[in-house]
């Protein structure tokens, strides 16, 4: 294996640090995501009189042709999104606990931060809130913001984004768990970082089961995000010593 990169050249740069929150800023065995598919399943099996499994067949589609189930019910079947947002996301958070390493470790980068996802305000502060984040951002910029209908990774969704909050994005970092969301921010000219939740059987984060390498479009992986962020903030104070074997083990995880 090679020496661990510079993660003070790496990020040296940021000045916004742009943070997806389901699998994200909380860990993928949380597994709430799959209280949120069953309920997604649920309303549309209740909305239109259909079976379990024919709604999430329905809800697959519309996830893989609109880039969410809701802008698929929104666009085609006038679907209230108010209605589904709070049906969907009224789940059991237990699973989230207090995260003081994650919130130390945001709170020592320098520059502004900011929850960008496709999810609810609502559903974000819930979150938020039981990690013990709920004072480390500036805003949490949600689905509502993009008219519901124009979610992550559509252009549309980051221009929004960067304009609402005048940010420069090649001096900006996003962190995702989902591959393809980083392509947009790659384009815009942000620094990418994948959260790997490969640990899952969603097909989405199964694509990086088989890398050898990164894309092209994702400038680091990480599989544990607040040690990966304590080194970033550790190397941009000049504590690389101490950080070393962190940095390198948070950030190469390809095998």
């Amino acid at each position: 294996m090679s020496k661990a990169p510079n993660l003070s050249a790496g990020f040296g740069h940021v000045e916004t640090w742009v943070f997806d929150l389901d699998n994200t800023l909380y860990p993928a065995d949380c597994d709430l995501f799959a209280q949120i598919d069953r309920r997604m399943g649920e309303f549309i099996a209740q909305s239109f009189g259909l079976s379990f499994d024919a709604a999430h067949a329905l809800r697959q589609r519309y996830y893989a042709e609109h880039g969410t189930t809701l802008a698929g019910l929104v666009r085609l079947h006038d679907i209230s999104p108010d209605a589904f947002l709070d049906y969907v996301h009224d789940i059991d958070l237990d699973p989230v606990t207090s995260a003081p390493e994650l919130a130390a470790a945001i709170d020592a980068l320098p520059g502004r931060k900011f929850v960008f996802t496709n999810g609810s305000r609502k559903h974000a502060e819930a979150v938020v809130s039981r990690l013990g984040l709920i004072n480390h951002f500036a805003d949490i910029f949600d689905i509502h913001a993009l008219d519901y209908i124009h979610p992550k990774p559509t252009r549309e969704a980051y221009d929004r984004f960067v304009r609402a909050h005048g940010i420069a994005a090649p001096r900006a970092a996003m962190f995702d768990d989902l591959p393809h969301n980083l392509e947009t921010a790659h384009t815009l000219g942000m620094t990418t970082v994948l959260v790997d939740c490969r640990s899952t059987d969603r097909p989405e984060h199964q694509t990086s089961a088989g890398w050898t390498e990164l894309p092209a479009h994702i400038h680091h992986r990480t599989e544990a995000l607040a040690p990966f962020l304590a080194a970033i903030g550790a190397a941009l104070v000049g504590d690389t010593d101490r950080t070393e074997t962190t940095a390198f083990q948070a950030q190469f995880c390809l095998t």
